[in-house]
Order: C-alpha cells, then structure tokens, then sequence
C-alpha cells in the first residue's frame, strides 16, 4: 500500500534554507488570486491531521506553520476573504472562489497560541521555509475518513520520513500550552 500523506513530504522532508526571510502565500485561483505577504520563517511547521485544516486535493494531512500575526500582511484580493467558521478558536480566512486557507488568526487574548497566525508553507511562491518537524493529531485522519487499519502504515511513513507522529502536539508545544494555563490559573 503507497500512504499519501502530503504532495510536499510523501518524497520525504525537503530541509529548509535556514535563512528564510519571509515571501507570498499565493490561493490557488488563476484569476486575481489573494496573495498574502508573510515576513520571516515559519515556526512549529507539521503535517496536521485535524479535520479543520486546508488540505491540497488528495492530501491526507495538511502542513502548517505559525508566524507572528504581526508579520502577515494580505497584499492582494483580499475582498475574496471569508472567515470559514466564526465560531472556532482558530478564524480560517479562506479564498471565496477557491477555497484555500490563507491564515488562521485567533483573536481570544487568553489563547496560549494567541498572537500567531497559522499559515500553509506550501502556498509560497519561493522556497527555503523551515521544514516540517512533525506530525500532529494523526488519528484524526479517521474522523476524515481514513480506515482505522490503515493508521499503522500512517505512523511508518512519518517516521520513514523522519517526522514523529503524535495525536496531540509535539511535546514542546504541549509543554507551552500547559505552562500558559497554569500562569494564567496562578495569576
């Protein structure tokens, strides 16, 4: 069985320049495509199999990153934006015509993430961005549809390619979230 995870890894993980200065998230539209401008490299990039991420078609896994929301500028077309839904923590602005998230804000002040914009690396149209570093909510893929059999070779591939697998965050993060929660309890 071939696992298909994500057209930009399923030949494995291309390292990134390590001097990434940032580029322009273009949406898949052939006509007046929405182009948002991104400084800096990308953070905690990972294939993400939760049911809320964008997906290529016939991408199994999404890959997202996170960057200062300071640092995301939309530049063009930004009348086609929509958010995807309001009622979740992460708001997906999304292309209208075409479908792709362009950014994730959250704007709940008391978020451990608040102040990152979550973004797709693969919609730059230059290259270098930090790499991929793992795999997270990989059992989610079932909620999309995925056989439960399926996930062992799910899990081999990941770390074929060199990409931990976890059904959470990776452990770093899991630590940020956790340390946020009980500052904020403490205070």
């Amino acid at each position: 069985m071939t696992v298909h995870l994500h057209p930009t890894i399923d030949s494995g993980v291309k390292k990134g320049s390590g001097s990434f200065a940032g580029g322009t998230l273009v949406c898949k539209c052939k006509d007046h495509p929405v182009k948002v401008g991104v400084k800096g490299d990308v953070a905690h990039n990972h294939a993400c199999g939760c049911t809320q991420c964008w997906k290529p078609e016939g991408a199994t896994f999404s890959v997202v990153a996170v960057v200062p929301r300071d640092n995301v500028t939309v530049l063009e077309n930004g009348d086609k934006l929509h958010i995807v839904d309001a009622s979740k923590t992460i708001q997906r602005h999304a292309c209208k015509a075409c479908g792709t998230h362009m950014y994730g804000r959250i704007e709940n002040k008391g978020h451990p993430f608040y102040g990152l914009d979550f973004i797709h690396p693969e919609l730059f149209t230059e290259g270098g961005s930090e790499a991929p570093g793992f795999a997270a909510f990989v059992s989610s893929v079932i909620e999309s549809g995925v056989k439960p059999e399926e996930m062992g070779a799910i899990r081999s591939r990941f770390k074929e390619i060199g990409l931990e697998p976890y059904d959470c965050l990776s452990p770093a993060l899991m630590d940020a979230i956790a340390s946020h929660v009980a500052k904020s309890k403490a205070a």
